[in-house]
Order: structure tokens, then C-alpha cells, then sequence
């Protein structure tokens, strides 16, 4: 998925695409900084250091640039990922990777969960695009990694649902709230759940 595939005009020119991408970091800050409602074009054109005529030759509103934004983030982020664990030799690894990439994206990216939160109440639609995409492409990767036989046969869905779950509120607890411990660390810690479990190990 291209990277502007988004809601709001999409620019043809390489400097239109890179205008659009200078109002979306500054929506990210606008809206992860002061929210939705206090949130205003002329705050994300001041951000962007464009003037306001120029905000509305990509979007025609707060709502749509708003939901261009959700959209950005969760391609980000799912780009992010897949590019740190691309070179995986089995799913076991590309788990833990991936779960470390997510943290080390939400620490970089500190009104993620801000704008994805807000995203329920002011934009169902897109929040729940943006979760049923992270969702779909997981269980392709599951059923991937079945299929090579590297994990076994399962309910492919819901084990998506669940690690995502689990990366969300991982990253919520180590990230936006207190970011002191490694993600290398906690990605171990959250890889040995997995591919353990929780059943206490048994003598030989």
C-alpha cells in the first residue's frame, strides 16, 4: 500500500507529495498535542509552515485530514514493521521483531495512541480500518507460516486479534507511560509467552 494512499486529494507532483506529507506530521503533532476538538487548521498549517489557502489544496476539512492521519499512522506503522522483519528465517523470530519494531515505533511516534484512541469517538470508521488492517495482513502472515509448516493449525483470526491486543497494550504500558525498559528486553519477554506459553514445563 503506497504510503499517500489516503483520504483528502493526492498529489501527482513530487513536491506536492511532500507538502502533504509536511501537513500530516504537523496533524500528528496538532492533534496528538491539543486533540481533536482544540485542534485547528490554521495550527496544523502554522506546524507545517504553510499558509492556511495551502491546507485546503489537500484537504477539505479538519474531519478529513483527521482521518487521512489514522489511516498514514497505521501505514506507518505496519511499513515500520515489515521492514524490520523482513529478513526473519521463521514466524517465531519475525514475532519477536516485530512486537520490538512496534515498541521502538511507538516511542518515536509518542501521540499514537492519543490520535488512534480519539479515532473511536470521532471516526469509528477509520479506527476500525485501522485495526482490521493491521488484522487481515497478520493473518495472512499466520497462515503463511502454517502453510511452511512454522506454526501450527489454528484459528488464524483470532490468534491476529490476540497478538494484537497483546502489542497494543505492551506498547501502551512500555512506551507511552514509561519507556525505561529495553525493547529488546520486553519483545523477549513477550516471544518466550508465545512460543512457550504459560503451561509449567515438564520433566523429560
Amino acid at each position: 500500500m503506497n504510503q499517500y494512499s489516503t483520504s483528502g486529494k493526492i498529489p501527482k507532483t513530487r513536491r506536492g507529495r511532500e507538502t502533504r506529507a509536511k501537513l500530516l506530521a504537523a496533524a500528528e503533532k496538532e492533534f496528538g498535542e491539543r486533540g481533536f476538538h482544540d485542534a485547528s487548521v490554521s495550527g496544523i498549517a502554522r506546524r507545517a509552515a504553510v499558509a492556511s489557502g495551502t491546507f485546503y489544496v489537500y484537504f477539505e476539512s479538519k474531519e478529513e485530514i483527521f482521518r487521512a492521519l489514522v489511516a498514514h499512522m497505521g501505514n506507518l506503522t505496519r511499513i515500520w514493521i515489515s521492514e524490520r522483519v523482513a529478513e526473519s528465517p521463521d514466524r517465531l523470530t519475525a514475532e519477536r521483531r516485530g512486537i520490538q519494531a512496534f515498541i521502538e515505533f511507538v516511542r518515536r511516534h509518542g501521540n499514537l495512541y492519543q490520535i488512534i484512541c480519539e479515532a473511536q469517538f470521532v471516526a469509528e470508521d477509520a479506527y476500525r480500518e485501522y485495526y482490521t488492517g493491521f488484522a487481515d495482513a497478520y493473518r495472512q502472515n499466520l497462515q503463511h507460516a502454517a502453510a511452511e509448516q512454522e506454526i501450527r493449525a489454528g484459528d488464524y483470526e483470532v490468534w491476529a486479534w490476540a497478538l494484537i491486543g497483546m502489542s497494543v497494550f505492551i506498547g501502551m504500558r512500555f512506551s507511552a507511560w514509561d519507556d525505561t525498559r529495553s525493547s529488546e528486553e520486553l519483545a523477549t519477554a513477550v516471544a518466550d509467552l508465545i512460543s512457550a506459553g504459560m503451561l509449567p514445563e515438564t520433566g523429560t
